[in-house]
């Protein structure tokens, strides 16, 4: 039996920029635009009415927010799959977006073959941010902070990004140098299995990694 399409609403404030996303979603087969949104508020309703399989919401739309969007949807128990397109991002609101029930995270800057693997990664259940899922030990929730090798530097340090700070930032905070911050990160990479902030900061959230 053949898969329904996957049904997608594109919510963005610029018409240049969602005419692009309809023309690059129109190339796959089995995706299909069902309604176009300029602002917040008539994200919200479109996503009420249509009940799209995935939303794609701008961070920074006009009238209702982005990350405001996310909480109102949470608020109605909303099951629509939502990846939050965005020129940039801190550590720190990747961790809110993902508390709010966003399921990914596509920078606008990014190939367009990752929005589609993201669309894609998302409707089979996985996160995605940047341009990887997230390893299914966490989505299975199989892991905790004590067994992943992290010592107690590197927590203060996890616990510094979500709060959205910079290398340099993080040095002066914990008196060391930016060389020793770097070298801590590439420690909690290769720990984690991840390459970025951003993955990171996903990780952070769903693993309640970092000091409280």
């Amino acid at each position: 039996m053949e898969k329904p399409p996957i049904r997608i609403v594109i919510a963005d404030d610029h018409a240049i920029f969602r005419d692009g996303l309809r023309r690059l979603l129109a190339t796959v087969e089995d995706f299909v635009v069902v309604g176009e949104a300029s602002d917040g508020k008539e994200a919200i309703a479109l996503a009420t009415e249509l009940k799209p399989d995935v939303l794609l919401l701008d961070l920074a739309m006009p009238r209702v927010p982005g990350m405001e969007v996310l909480r109102e949807m949470a608020h109605q128990g909303m099951a629509v799959r939502t990846i939050l397109l965005t020129a940039a991002i801190q550590p720190f609101a990747v961790t809110s977006a993902l508390q709010l029930g966003a399921r990914g995270i596509v920078l606008k800057a990014s190939p367009p073959e990752m929005l589609l693997k993201g669309i894609r990664a998302v409707c089979e259940g996985q996160f995605w941010v940047g341009s990887e899922t997230v390893p299914p030990w966490v989505r299975s929730g199989q892991s905790s902070p004590g067994n992943l090798g992290l010592t107690s530097r590197e927590i203060e340090i996890i616990s510094a990004i979500k709060e959205g700070n910079s290398n340099r930032e993080i040095a002066s905070k914990l008196a060391i140098s930016e060389e020793t911050v770097k070298r801590h990160l590439s420690n909690i990479y290769s720990k984690l299995g991840i390459s970025s902030r951003l993955e990171l900061a996903v990780l952070a959230s769903e693993q309640h990694l970092g000091l409280d």
